[in-house]
């Protein structure tokens, strides 16, 4: 059973300033709390496989198809300001 002391030890730990208001309904919450959690505990889950997840999830690949580059003097076409030399020159942002 939470008292409201206990509410306000874990709120002094916490460093967190509650209002009396807050102590009383959190010491219902967290009554709320532990009584669901006593009902899970009286429940047989010796058959249930551990999980991390309810679905079965696997990584997805796609294959790794080797494809052809861009032609770096044909992207330098499409650039507004480049050194000549196959880079791009843009502004100045770290001093």
């Amino acid at each position: 059973m939470i008292t409201r002391k206990d509410v306000q030890y874990i709120a002094h730990l916490s460093r967190i300033h509650l209002q009396e208001s807050e102590v009383e309904k959190l010491t219902n919450d967290l009554e709320g709390i532990l009584g669901y959690i006593e009902k899970l505990n009286k429940l047989n889950v010796s058959a249930v496989k551990p999980t991390s997840h309810v679905l079965p999830i696997e990584n997805v690949f796609r294959q790794d198809i080797e494809k052809p580059s861009l032609n770096p003097k044909d992207i330098m076409k499409f650039s507004t300001d480049n050194d000549g030399k196959g880079s791009f020159k843009v502004p100045q942002v770290i001093e």
